[in-house]
């Protein structure tokens, strides 16, 4: 029930009751609504503005983050396919050639793992940036198809090894000096700056840096075929026959510890490091030479080192820098 309301008359001295037109309501109404649709004009906006920018920051943020660890991820891939990339060299390259197997097909290595229909339960789901999720997908599974097939590799190697003990005996699969901190590799095999004549030369070994009188060992059982003295180049210089097509040099030295003819196990001290011949410092030069052909000794460091230490020797071996000899 609508309330009444009076007003005082004070012709009459009464109470009159105020009688509302409706033409009053109308124009009340309308001017209410009016002002409430200026304030909407405003406000709205406003309000709109505020929690959809906000709402909008939020998403920002979210795909920053997405992406951020999208990349730590892919790095972490390149990192391991990287590593992977090192171990199928030596499977192929040292183990194979070892046992006279023949190296894997690159077809093989790097077979496909299938189309993105391979991952049709996961775009069912219709997930945000499902392109970067299947991408990431297929690398990995890529990958551990890649790590399956080394496997295999490494499991027909050692049924070959089995076979040739004498064989692996003889092979030159330790660092000739004692390097238990990898400290002391200075330069790799490769292309490197030549340390007197200053230009870029094919460097056929490896220079390990020590002190003038560091017993230096043999790689693998052998007969020393070599033991002589030049004014230059490898100055005083020992080579040792492993058999199978495998020889060994060691450069610079400062004094002899065998003779030509004798024969040696595998870390037996043949002489001493020292810095003759065109040497720049106390160092000692090593090369291995299969069938004739100069190849990276590193490749060949197995048999001391652990897989973690073994990366860390490639890498440092990797570096072009200056030769010491």
């Amino acid at each position: 029930m609508a309330r009444l309301k009076y007003y005082y008359d004070t012709e009459t001295c009464k109470y009159e009751r105020i009688k509302v037109r409706h033409s009053d309501v109308v124009l009340n109404l309308l001017g209410f609504l009016t002002v409430s649709f200026l304030i909407a004009l405003v406000m709205v906006p406003f309000y709109t503005s505020y929690f959809q920018s906000d709402r909008e920051a939020v998403l920002r943020k979210e795909n920053a983050e997405l992406r951020l660890y999208y990349e730590l991820l892919n790095k972490e891939m390149q990192k391991t396919n990287k590593m992977l990339a090192a171990l199928q060299e030596r499977d192929d390259n040292v183990y194979r050639v070892i046992f006279e197997a023949e190296p894997l097909a690159a077809s093989v290595r790097t077979a496909g793992v299938g189309g993105v229909e391979r991952y049709r339960e996961l775009l069912d789901k219709g997930i945000e940036r499902e392109e970067l999720i299947v991408a990431a997908m297929q690398k990995i599974d890529l990958l551990k198809k890649k790590m399956y097939i080394q496997t295999k590799s490494y499991d027909e190697i050692v049924n070959l090894a089995k076979n040739k003990e004498q064989m692996v005996a003889c092979l030159p699969a330790i660092q000739p000096v004692s390097n238990k901190e990898l400290t002391r590799l200075a330069s790799g095999f490769g292309v490197r700056i030549h340390p007197i004549y200053k230009v870029r030369r094919m460097h056929t070994g490896v220079d390990f840096s020590a002190p003038r009188g560091t017993p230096i060992y043999a790689a693998g059982d052998g007969v020393i075929t070599t033991v002589v003295s030049n004014l230059g180049g490898y100055g005083r210089e020992v080579q040792i026959n492993h058999g199978y097509g495998y020889v060994t040099l060691y450069a610079h030295l400062d004094n002899f510890n065998v003779k030509p003819g004798q024969r040696v196990k595998r870390g037996q001290c043949i002489g001493y490091v020292g810095s003759t011949g065109s040497s720049t410092a106390p160092h000692l030069h090593y090369e291995v030479i299969h069938n004739g052909a100069k190849v990276n000794p590193v490749h060949f460091f197995f048999n001391d080192l652990k897989p973690a230490e073994y990366e860390k020797l490639l890498e440092l071996a990797a570096v072009e820098n200056q030769s010491l000899s």
